[in-house]
């Protein structure tokens, strides 16, 4: 299916053609990972449990467990998804199930990625290098930070607009912002 290049809006900048404007080689592979759907989705569910996890419970370890334990459940039901929907479209192709797992698990792998930062700032705080308030507070403000960042990077490889990069930066770091607010609402 051939999509022709994307166009500008009337009186708006160019759009940068495909692959311009986006991360460097070297880093072309983590890039398309942070960038995926999978990997914007993995910071959202971080968010999401970190807020809820610790209006449950009372330390940074419990959350910590509660994150992986649904981040790990979630990469399982997508990477079966996506290998089952793959095995669906691709009947004729060689390759049997062990080909349908390699691809549902390449195409989950984005979920985890970006999610290890916040994972890794609870453990700080688990292990007792951080506080456990100060873990969680922390291990949110990352994933609204990353968030913002993947919005601008995503914004930067369709445009060289700053104005657009932060509309793009403000509207995918809002998801975690919603969610921190909800969580100071209902924690105090």
């Amino acid at each position: 299916m051939n999509q022709d290049p994307p166009r500008a809006a009337p009186g708006g900048p160019e759009p940068l053609p495909p692959g311009e404007g986006s991360l460097g080689s070297g880093a072309a592979r983590f890039g398309s990972l942070a960038t995926s759907a999978e990997g914007i989705y993995g910071l959202i569910i971080v968010a999401g449990m970190i807020v809820v996890s610790r209006n449950l419970t009372a330390s940074s370890g419990e959350a910590l467990l509660s994150v992986i334990a649904t981040l790990l459940v979630f990469f399982a039901a997508h990477a079966y998804a996506a290998a089952v929907s793959w095995m669906a479209e691709h009947r004729e192709r060689d390759g049997g199930i062990g080909a349908a797992i390699r691809h549902g698990l390449n195409d989950s792998i984005g979920l985890l990625g970006l999610a290890a930062v916040p994972v890794l700032i609870l453990f700080l705080g688990f292990v007792g290098l951080l506080h456990d308030g100060f873990a969680v507070w922390m291990a949110l403000s990352a994933d609204v930070l990353l968030l913002a960042i993947v919005g601008w990077v995503i914004a930067g490889t369709r445009t060289t607009s700053m104005w657009a990069r932060l509309g793009g930066a403000l509207v995918t770091a809002s998801f975690g912002g919603i969610l921190i607010a909800l969580k100071a609402l209902i924690h105090h």
